[in-house]
């Protein structure tokens, strides 16, 4: 790094240049605090021929001509032009006005400020041989680069002031090539029609038209030629990083407990940083400071809290800031992992590879984390922060008592340990105890109906390699007393094949069939129990609670056979004492629900039909009013949508189809 500043000094004391100098780097690198930091104050303090060199910065992020930069200049110099100008130039011999003094002069007339020219030393003002200009940000102008260099170029090979360009050239290229890219294929297009290429089939239209954009619009060899004659060294920002972060560090200074936490880990800083990928340092001090946060919530909430769990929070804060911010990732890679157990779990499972966001986590975890040991690897209430920038106690409060918990293994419950790390690395002392508090838990009914068929995955492989003394059927007769048990407990498991793809056992034995045919029975008998549970909920909303019954339907009963778990009887009394209008649009939903959802609600026509048995049998031999109508009406669309499954209802034959299904083929 002194090798570089070196060089650039170098170019600032030579006796004439007509060429500037570019420090190209990646953005957030640190390339500005470099020159404010390392370049700018040397220049300063450094003389030629008696005079104090003085340094001229301007970012050019967002100018949007070249008279702002005009502006810059002027505004940078504060140098005022009057009417003694001509006198000055005379008296000195002056010929002609520098393209640097013109920028002052014109930004003076157009600031009205050129009456009082006694104050102004002109001789200061014409002097361009102890001026540095920096101009930074070159990529993010929002002026075509090669008029900014252009204008630059003035300055430097009429002038011969010293000039430092800063700029990211990779996204320059990028911009270059995408500027006002729907008009020039726009332009392109039309050539290639004019000049009757379109219609050709020697290449691909596509192809053509990129072809014809670098063809008419190619900036950048106008940019490398324009370069060529205005730079005359470029010199490549690579900083030390150590050096840097140091610089960063500092900026907490005045929170004694973070900075020793933070200078005690600058290694780990250090690595996170480089797994990263980016040479991003704004990135890094934005994580620092998020970090900060999180460090102080710890310490004012949880005092004492363990150093690896500090530790892994820092490079954590650290790697999903870059994963997120750097744009290598879209942020749903993280927002559906809800906890440090799943986030494990997906680590672990290495059956079933079920979508792209598990390739990527046990990537995360591989870079991260290499060589690096930690239980608890995943913090939701830091992803949240990161992705929304919203500190939610909730998540913070979740995740720290779960930690408290669970940091040291010793208090992680025996099934947990098993589920959510690899096996192998429980000693061989402890492995015994695990089995044992498993089995107890099984007896007892403790589990989850899910989590006990994986664990007999597990239980089965330990068998047949000679883990553990129980035999293949003892152990069935052990996991089928407990599924019994659990269910009573459990809920529902709407995704079964997804969590068995969370075992972390490369040979799942043949002898899981009946332990997945018993869990399918269960779970099936969980999901009848959860929608009669829907169903009273729901249903009970009739008569009296008719919007929350509409909102309720509509949401969660269209594509779900939700009639087959209520009495059609106490349906129907709720039904009959609604009124007239809710009548008509309760039928009118269901008729319109069975022409959308015909075959997922099949399973509960046995209970329409009763219901419309009830209803007729109410009707026999009423007097008519409108409720008495508006029932029979209901009666007869009940009748509509049972007729949609004739002749195949309830065990009849179904009709057979005119068109015969095509025949299937390999491919």
């Amino acid at each position: 790094m002194e090798d570089l500043v070196e060089s650039i000094l170098d170019y600032v004391r030579s006796d004439y240049t007509d060429y500037a100098i570019m420090i190209n780097g990646e953005w957030g690198s640190g390339k500005t605090y470099f020159w404010n930091n390392k370049i700018r104050k040397k220049i300063e303090s450094m003389q030629l021929n008696g005079k104090r060199f003085t340094t001229i910065y301007m970012s050019l992020y967002g100018i949007s001509n070249l008279e702002e930069i005009s502006k810059k200049i002027f505004i940078e110099t504060t140098q005022l032009m009057d009417k003694n100008l001509r006198k000055f130039m005379d008296a000195n011999g002056q010929t002609t006005i520098p393209e640097y003094a013109k920028t002052g002069i014109d930004m003076a007339n157009f600031f009205g400020v050129t009456q009082n020219g006694d104050r102004i030393d002109y001789a200061d003002f014409f002097s361009t041989d102890d001026k540095v200009l920096c101009f930074d940000d070159l990529e993010r102008a929002n002026v075509d680069v090669i008029d900014i260099l252009g204008y630059i170029n003035n300055f430097v090979e009429h002038d011969h002031i010293k000039t430092i360009i800063i700029c990211n050239e990779k996204e320059l290229a990028t911009k270059l090539k995408s500027s006002n890219l729907e008009m020039k294929t726009f332009i392109a297009t039309y050539l290639l029609d004019k000049q009757d290429e379109l219609n050709k089939k020697d290449k691909p239209i596509v192809e053509k038209i990129q072809d014809k954009i670098e063809h008419v619009f190619d900036k950048a060899n106008d940019y490398d030629r324009i370069k060529e004659k205005l730079i005359g060294e470029t010199f490549e920002y690579a900083p030390k990083f150590d050096y840097i972060i140091n610089g960063i560090l500092m900026r907490y200074e005045n929170n004694p407990d973070l900075i020793r936490f933070l200078r005690e880990n600058t290694n780990l800083i250090i690595s996170t940083f480089n797994k990263s990928g980016t040479r991003n340092l704004r990135i890094l001090k934005h994580a620092l400071n998020d970090f900060k946060k999180v460090y102080e919530m710890v310490n004012d909430n949880y005092p004492n809290m363990n150093n690896r769990v500090m530790q892994t929070m820092l490079i954590f804060t650290i790697a999903v800031s870059f994963e997120i911010k750097a744009g290598k990732i879209t942020k749903d890679k993280f927002m559906n992992i809800k906890d440090n157990e799943e986030y494990k779990s997906i680590l672990v499972s290495s059956r079933t590879l079920m979508d792209n966001r598990q390739f990527y986590i046990k990537e995360f975890d591989s870079n991260y984390y290499y060589n690096f040991k930690a239980e608890y690897r995943f913090f939701k209430f830091i992803e949240y922060y990161v992705r929304t920038r919203i500190f939610d106690m909730k998540l913070f409060k979740t995740d720290m008592e779960t930690i408290r918990n669970t940091v040291d293994t010793e208090n992680l419950p025996a099934y947990k340990r098993l589920l959510t790390e690899e096996y192998w690395k429980i000693s061989d002392d402890q492995f015994g105890g695990v089995i044992q508090e498993i089995i107890e838990d099984l007896k007892e009914g403790n589990l989850k109906l899910i989590d006990i068929v994986k664990l007999y995955a597990y239980f089965s492989y330990f068998s047949k390699k000679g883990l553990i003394e129980y035999d293949i059927k003892t152990l069935k007769n052990i996991f089928f007393t407990g599924m019994n048990l659990a269910s009573l407990k459990s809920e529902y498991c709407p995704n079964p094949n997804e969590e068995l793809g969370k075992v972390a056992i490369d040979e799942i034995e043949d002898d899981m069939e009946d332990i997945l045919k018993h869990f399918d029975t269960l779970n099936n008998q969980l999901l009848d129990k959860m929608y009669k549970e829907k169903a009273d909920e729901i249903m009970k909303c009739i008569p009296m609670k008719m919007e929350q019954f509409y909102e309720k339907f509509d949401k969660e009963c269209m594509t779900i056979p939700i009639f087959k778990y209520y009495d059609p009887f106490q349906l129907f009394q709720r039904i009959s004492c609604a009124s007239n209008e809710d009548i008509v649009l309760i039928k009118e939903k269901l008729l319109d629900r069975a022409n959308k959802h015909k075959n997922e609600i099949e399973p509960e026509m046995k209970n329409i039909k009763q219901l419309k048995q009830i209803t007729d049998d109410y009707l026999n031999g009423k007097s008519p009013s409108i409720k008495i109508v508006m029932l029979k009406d209901f009666s007869k669309d009940l009748g509509r949508i049972l007729d949609m499954y004739k002749p195949s209802l309830f065990g009849g034959k179904k009709e057979e189809t005119t068109t015969p299904a095509p025949a299937s083929t390999s491919t």
